[in-house]
């Protein structure tokens, strides 16, 4: 609103001046200080503020791709910090350029009072226009930029973890709904081909927690090379194998997420409809702890012991995921069996829910 007042003071000082044209021809110029230079230099103060608060929302919007990029913020939030920021800087043009009010009501009365000689107005009233409307135009036309051929995810599953005995989960040791893994980490999506959405290369780093509760009362117990299921003699309330590791997967996405066009400029989406990966992860056992609990004589107790319980230092396998935008149904498999040399080799499996959230 303010800016159109000063688009209309102008408007009006540009009449006044044709009508007041024959008694400033009278007056002598030692006398009188030209409308056009003080008008010019009101609008280039307001063209100052304006570049300067646009450079300096340039800067905070790079900085906010930037922590886009690391994944520290996600693709929603990112655009309400922008969106944020150019309020903020909409505002404080505005009140900015409030304070140049002051200045142009000064000038209108002096051309009112006939102090200043009478010009035409048309080119600083066009400078002002250019300020707003050009930038809306620019705006308006811009071309969205395709999405980078690269994004970044962070991903975290969760579910439901067990063992493979002689090809089968059937009659486990391990309870079924007890037993669950976690995993979380940061991936990266990589577009293969330039003109063609389709197949992507998935790839990153995470963190995987495979937890194991045995049934009937039973705990890990090493007896040289070998670590079995023993009986506990003490009744326990709850015992847990937990083993940590880091990983790093590797998928061939297939990603069916429609695109579109805009001003003969093609659009790339992921995570924004089927999709499909296939792959696997390599990594390395950080640690194993098996968890026991107890209660005695109504106090509870836990016994934690840590070691390498002859577990594989080393880890792969197979992994699949499919689903639809950011969650999938996910299902992991260690080609290497859980301990080194049992003789009864138990595989890892587990099967959950993944979340890729850009």
């Amino acid at each position: 609103m303010r800016q159109l007042a000063i688009y209309l003071a102008l408007s009006l000082c540009l009449f006044a001046s044709k009508m007041m044209a024959q008694d400033t021809n009278t007056k002598g110029e030692q006398e009188k200080q030209t409308f056009e230079a003080k008008a010019r230099a009101i609008a280039d103060k307001i063209e100052k503020i304006t570049t300067e608060e646009k450079i300096n929302l340039k800067n905070k919007v790079e900085e906010v791709n930037v922590q886009l990029e690391k994944g520290l913020l996600t693709t929603e939030q990112a655009e309400v910090n922008k969106k944020k920021l150019a309020e903020s800087s909409a505002n404080t043009i505005e009140n900015k350029i409030a304070s140049v009010q002051n200045d142009l009501s000064d000038l209108i009365q002096q051309k009112v009072d006939g102090k200043i000689t009478a010009v035409d107005t048309t080119k600083i009233y066009g400078k002002f226009l250019s300020v707003s409307i050009g930038d809306s135009e620019k705006k308006k036309n811009k071309s969205p930029k395709p999405e980078r051929r690269t994004t970044s995810q962070f991903l975290f599953a969760l579910g439901l973890n067990n063992v493979v005995t002689n090809g089968s989960v059937d009659k486990s040791d391990f309870r079924y709904f007890g037993s669950h893994f976690y995993e979380w980490g940061v991936t990266w999506n990589t577009r293969m081909l330039k003109n063609d959405n389709l197949m992507h290369l998935k790839y990153g780093f995470s963190v995987m927690y495979n937890n194991l509760r045995p049934t009937e009362n039973r705990s890990f117990v090493v007896n040289g090379n070998q670590t079995n299921l023993e009986v506990n003699p003490v009744h326990q309330d709850d015992s847990r194998f937990k083993n940590v590791y880091l990983v790093v997967p590797l998928h061939l996405e297939f990603d069916l997420s429609k695109g579109g066009m805009h001003n003969d400029t093609r659009l790339f989406k992921t995570h924004q409809g089927a999709r499909l990966g296939l792959g696997g992860y390599i990594g390395t056992n950080l640690k194993s702890k098996q968890y026991l609990n107890y209660d005695n004589d109504g106090y509870s107790s836990q016994e934690i012991t840590k070691g390498d319980f002859n577990t594989n230092n080393f880890i792969y396998g197979l992994s699949a995921y499919i689903g639809y935008k950011e969650t999938s149904l996910y299902l992991k498999y260690d080609m290497n069996p859980l301990f080194q040399n049992n003789t009864i080799k138990q595989n890892n499996v587990s099967l959950g829910v993944r979340f890729d959230l850009n």
